[in-house]
C-alpha cells in the first residue's frame, strides 16, 4: 500500500507558506487545517485556502478542536454535530473524513467516543479522531468503546500522535509506523514530526486508505 506525505498547521496558508513547504520540505499531497477557529490558537480555514491548496494538488484534511475534554456521551454527539456543521458549511462533500482533535491532556472516555461515532454515522462523513495511543486517556477509552460497539472498530479512523522522531521532508519520511491502541483499530494516519522550526507545520504519513477519503 503506497504511503503519503502532508502536513497540517494552525495557521492559515498563503503561497508564501506554501510554497514554504513546497521548497523546504517537498509537495504536500494533503494538508490539515481547522474548521473553526481558536483566538491566539488556530485560524479558521477558508473558502479562499481550500482553492489555493486544491489548485495546487493538495487535498484538505479537516480538523475540529473547539473542546477541551471529551467525557460523557452527550458530548460527544455535540462534538460530531458542530464537525458536521462546520464541514458543510464549507462545502466538504459526503464521503470524507473529518477528525476531531484529542489532545493527551483531555479528560477522554468511552462513552464520548461511542457518542462521537453515532453522531458522525447520519451525516455521510467519516468519523475521523486524531489521538495519542501512548500517553494519557485514549486507548483505555478507545479500547473499552471498541469492546461495547462493533461500529466503534467498523466506523472510526484514527490518526496517532505517536511516536515523535521529528519533522522531515517528504522524501526522508520514516517507515509508516505509528503507535496503536492495545486493540483491534484502523490507525492509517501517523503525524510523525511537530512543530518546524523552518515553516510552521507538521508533518504526516497517511496510507492510501485515508488519503482517498481526504477531499
Amino acid at each position: 500500500m503506497p504511503f503519503y506525505w502532508g502536513v497540517d498547521s494552525a495557521e492559515k496558508v498563503s503561497k508564501e507558506m506554501y510554497d514554504c513547504v513546497l521548497y523546504n520540505f517537498g509537495k504536500p499531497m494533503y494538508w490539515g487545517r481547522y474548521l473553526a477557529s481558536i483566538p491566539g490558537k488556530v485560524a479558521e480555514l477558508t473558502r479562499e485556502e481550500i482553492e489555493l491548496l486544491h489548485n495546487s494538488g493538495t487535498r484538505v484534511l479537516p480538523i475540529f478542536s473547539n473542546f477541551s475534554g471529551a467525557d460523557g456521551y452527550r458530548n460527544g454527539r455535540v462534538i460530531a454535530q458542530n464537525c458536521i456543521f462546520h464541514a458543510r458549511r464549507l462545502g466538504i462533500p459526503s464521503g470524507k473524513i473529518i477528525f476531531a482533535n484529542l489532545e493527551k491532556h483531555y479528560n477522554i472516555d468511552e462513552a464520548w467516543i461511542r457518542g462521537f461515532v453515532d453522531g458522525m454515522l447520519p451525516s455521510g462523513y467519516k468519523a475521523g479522531l486524531y489521538a495519542d495511543p501512548v500517553n494519557g486517556d485514549f486507548s483505555t477509552a478507545y479500547c473499552e468503546a471498541a469492546s461495547r460497539e462493533n461500529k466503534v472498530i467498523d466506523q472510526l479512523v484514527i490518526w496517532s500522535a505517536e511516536p515523535e522522531p521529528g519533522v522531515s521532508k517528504a522524501r526522508h519520511a520514516p517507515n509508516f509506523n505509528p503507535r496503536k491502541p492495545p486493540c483491534k483499530a484502523s490507525v492509517w494516519g501517523w503525524q510523525y514530526g511537530r512543530d518546524s522550526t523552518v515553516c510552521p507545520i507538521d508533518t504526516n504519513l497517511f496510507n492510501g486508505r485515508l488519503f482517498n477519503m481526504l477531499w
